[in-house]
């Protein structure tokens, strides 16, 4: 008989090490969850993506669900229009759960200015090939003329000092 109680109480603690810590041992299951408030967005125009800090979107008109434990941002895009981002915050109330403000949510979005014009660079001057020189004029082409003649009297370049000094 005690062989057999050894047996099952091994046998229990081998099964019990080979699982985890099962679900409905959890005690997260205990915790209450977030209280929630639904919140809805407008934009004027219509149709801008509304997208929270918590990244739940939706395309105005719309509600989204959010927790109401910190404040959200929410953010307004639509192609052609500058973003907007708005502030949500949770207002405690007496005899009431929090609650978020503002609530419904506007906003009206600004045209986006329209894209810089691109002003054209003159592109840059093409560089022309190298032109073949000209052809000479037959008369430089002839061959040169015998130097002239020299007279008998050899000219004398300056020479570059005085010859006699000034007299005073």
């Amino acid at each position: 008989m005690m062989y057999r109680v050894i047996v099952m109480v091994s046998g229990a603690l081998a099964l019990a090490a080979c699982s985890s810590t099962s679900d409905w041992m959890n005690l997260d299951a205990m915790k209450p969850a977030p209280v929630m408030d639904t919140v809805r967005f407008e934009s004027e125009p219509p149709g801008a993506e509304a997208k929270t800090s918590t990244g739940q979107t939706c395309r105005t008109p719309c509600a989204l669900a959010l927790p109401v434990n910190s404040p959200l941002t929410v953010s307004f895009t639509l192609n052609g229009y500058q973003p907007e981002t708005e502030t949500i915050e949770p207002i405690a109330m007496t005899g009431s759960p929090n609650e978020l403000r503002p609530n419904p949510v506007i906003v009206e979005l600004t045209p986006a200015p329209p894209p810089p014009k691109q002003v054209k660079k003159p592109a840059p001057p093409k560089k022309k090939p190298a032109a073949k020189p000209a052809a000479k004029p037959a008369a430089a082409r002839a061959k040169p003329a015998a130097p002239a003649p020299m007279s008998a009297a050899p000219q004398q370049a300056p020479a570059p000092w005085p010859a006699t000094p000034p007299q005073r």
